[in-house]
């Protein structure tokens, strides 16, 4: 089974390629829906945090995360604290992704990470795909966003590696700048060439 860690910065159509990937019948593991999943109500991460972190659950199970903030950032041991609880949530719903994944025989899988190469995940998959676009289109998409201005899209932009560093080390590359035609033609042909490398492996 070939891994494959799909990233891309803001604005770059991640979200729609990933949805491409998913039409062609790969699974996907969205890393950010774990992460609102296990904080969300009934999640397993809520008990578990109220008891470190008192006052950050809410009466439905969820996790408040502005509560939760004001009690972990800038304080180092409290947010060790806050991963010791956490990381082991979000590993074992990656276990589960994977070994049902394994169950179906898949021959690939999509982990959609948006800070890959910020996080060094790179180093635990088989192939990285970046998605990316031109800079005056990324601009543009994100600046149509509700509450988004130059200042806030700036900002993020500092805390992401710079696409061109994220194109250099990407084993393909989604340009999305060219209309969905394009990029779902791109996707097909970089799983068409995943799969083969999966058979090969065999």
């Amino acid at each position: 089974m070939i891994v494959v860690g799909l990233t891309g910065s803001i604005g770059m159509g991640k979200s729609t390629t990933v949805a491409m990937f998913a039409a062609e019948g790969v699974p996907v593991y969205d890393a950010d829906a774990e992460v609102h999943r296990i904080y969300g109500p009934g999640g397993p991460a809520g008990p578990k945090l109220e008891a470190e972190f008192p006052g950050v659950m809410r009466p439905d199970g969820s996790v408040d995360r502005a509560a939760l903030s004001a009690q972990v950032v800038g304080k180092d041991e409290a947010m060790n604290r806050l991963n010791r609880i956490v990381h082991p949530l979000l590993g074992a719903g990656r276990a589960a992704f994977f070994e049902k994944a394994r169950a179906d025989k898949a021959p690939v899988v999509v982990l959609d990470i948006p800070l890959l190469f910020e996080t060094g995940g790179e180093k635990n998959v088989d192939a990285v795909v970046v998605v990316s676009a031109p800079a005056d289109v990324q601009r543009a998409r994100v600046l149509a966003r509700e509450g988004m201005d130059e200042a806030k899209l700036d900002g993020i932009l500092a805390r992401q590696m710079a696409d061109v560093d994220k194109r250099a080390r990407a084993h393909f590359i989604v340009d999305t700048g060219q209309g969905l035609e394009s990029a779902r033609q791109q996707v097909r042909d970089i799983l068409a060439r995943l799969r083969e490398r999966a058979e090969q492996a065999h």
